[in-house]
């Protein structure tokens, strides 16, 4: 169990070794390790055990934590330097994504970005370079990882023979839901639609009579990041606009003008510029709605009235889901909710708390809960009706209902193994020079 917990700290902490960098300057540091033509110093160590024990307060610290965290870096070090002399490419686009997820993260933790430079002793744009470079290195190592192990397969016998040993010391299989839902936004006052339909009325009867569409634009349009530039969007790929503008921007004939779209951010008109299989290129006029006017109780009633058609036989959830949904996936998934992995079936611990309370209350697979409001973190509130598809109750492990389970166990292990196999026979191609003690 030492090895797989510890295994799960490298994994946590192979995200973190940049914050080491802005204690490396003193005088005190000292040099731990040289694997090849990188150093491993102090600093980097008592970084990497800060952070462990952040993220695991009041827990009893892993004997030889220290130790561990520097083997831990230099067999990095070491995949790390293979990748490199692979060639091992990784997607910029996710290095973006996940470099400013983590920098958001950081920089959430401080009260201000001058208290978080003056704690890492680093300006801001070095911070964000260094958190950059450590996630493209991080991407490399699994990628490089994935192409040695990503083929190492398990047999039955291996599999029964691994839980008659172990069977007593596995953990319980987790309470597993799969669920759907239906994503309500709240519906606008009637006032407000009818100010804003007002307003791109008046600006599609000037453009009917010959006007300018930049120049309407720049009159009527309440987008600020295209109304001075004459509405233009730019050439945007397909899949990037919200199905409703993309549906009607692709209907239409370069330098046609569309008839007002109706979308969740408001009212527009669109003119097609340009369009090819990857994407378009369009400009809108856009009436945008204000969405802190709006009618809690005609929401409710809206959800109230799907979920009696579900529950009379009248409709499908996935119809319902397809049709009147908010979230964009519903029309191809029916509302059904996926892990990041695809995974229809989740472990219930993993989802929010509210979301944990909404589908213990729904006793039976079927069941389909009041509309509940919620509030994201970042974002406007929302309503749900989710359904309940299925659920397994937590339980003992045993091959004949958890077989598959009980062989991604095994072959993490197999897997692991090798590895360890692979870093000890890489050891002996770079040079890892121990320079003190730890």
């Amino acid at each position: 169990m030492k090895k797989v917990l510890f295994g799960l700290l490298f994994a946590l902490l192979s995200g973190v070794t940049f914050f080491s960098g802005a204690l490396a300057t003193g005088s005190s540091d000292r040099i731990l390790a040289i694997v090849g033509h990188e150093i491993i110093l102090n600093s980097q160590v008592e970084e990497q055990a800060l952070m462990y024990r952040l993220q695991n307060p009041g827990g009893k610290e892993e004997p030889g934590l220290r130790k561990k965290i520097m083997e831990n870096m230099i067999d990095q070090k070491i995949i790390l330097t293979k990748a490199k002399i692979d060639s091992v490419s990784v997607d910029e686009k996710s290095v973006e994504d996940i470099s400013a997820s983590r920098y958001n993260s950081l920089r959430s933790g401080f009260p201000s970005v001058s208290a978080m430079e003056s704690r890492f002793s680093l300006p801001v744009n070095r911070l964000k370079q260094d958190i950059r470079d450590d996630i493209r290195n991080q991407l490399m190592i699994d990628a490089f990882r994935r192409k040695h192990f990503h083929e190492v397969t398990v047999s039955y016998d291996e599999v029964i023979a691994f839980y008659s040993k172990e069977k007593d010391s596995l953990s319980k299989a987790p309470e597993m839901i799969s669920f759907s839902q239906i994503v309500k936004y709240p519906e606008l006052a009637d006032a407000e639609k009818q100010e804003a339909i007002a307003k791109i009325k008046a600006a599609q009867d000037e453009l009917l009579k010959g006007a300018d569409f930049a120049r309407i634009a720049g009159k009527y349009s309440d987008d600020p990041g295209s109304r001075d530039q004459g509405g233009d969007l730019g050439y945007v790929r397909k899949g990037e606009f919200v199905p409703v503008f993309e549906k009607a921007a692709m209907a239409l004939k370069p330098g046609q003008l569309s008839g007002v779209v109706e979308s969740r951010y408001g009212y527009h008109l669109i003119q097609l510029i340009d369009k090819d299989e990857a994407g378009i290129h369009a400009r809108h006029i856009l009436a945008m709605f204000d969405r802190s006017k709006t009618d809690l109780a005609k929401t409710v009633r809206g959800l109230q009235d799907i979920r009696t058609s579900v529950l009379s036989g009248k409709a499908t959830f996935a119809d319902m889901a397809a049709r009147v949904s908010d979230d964009p996936t519903a029309v191809k998934s029916g509302g059904a909710v996926r892990s990041a992995s695809g995974e229809a079936e989740l472990e219930i611990v993993t989802l929010k708390p509210e979301l944990q309370r909404i589908i213990g209350e729904l006793k039976r697979v079927g069941d389909i809960s009041q509309p509940e409001k919620m509030q994201p973190e970042n974002g406007e509130p929302l309503f749900l009706l989710i359904r309940l598809d299925s659920r397994k109750p937590e339980h003992v492990l045993t091959p004949e209902h958890d077989f598959e389970r009980i062989k991604e166990i095994v072959t993490a292990k197999k897997r692991q193994e090798l590895f360890n196999a692979w870093i000890a026979s890489l050891k002996k191609a770079v040079l890892v020079q121990i320079m003190s003690d730890i």
